[in-house]
């Protein structure tokens, strides 16, 4: 699975952080940045309610 963030959409609510915290942080305005492009299996689940809690739906899965 790859994972993809539009940076510039984001809203700064730190959600996708509480969601996939080995895969999200935020930089120090409160923009998410992604720590994993390629994150393993085992953060599918994370990932997934990452995506659905993004308010600004900047988060997108594409599944190789």
């Amino acid at each position: 699975m790859k994972v993809e963030l539009e940076a510039d959409k984001c809203v700064a609510s730190g959600q996708c952080v509480l969601a996939a915290m080995d895969v999200f942080d935020q930089d120090d305005d409160g923009i998410a940045v992604l720590l994993a492009e390629q994150p393993g299996p085992e953060l599918l689940d994370d990932v997934k309610e990452a995506i659905a809690v993004c308010p600004a739906a900047a988060i997108r899965l594409i599944e190789q």
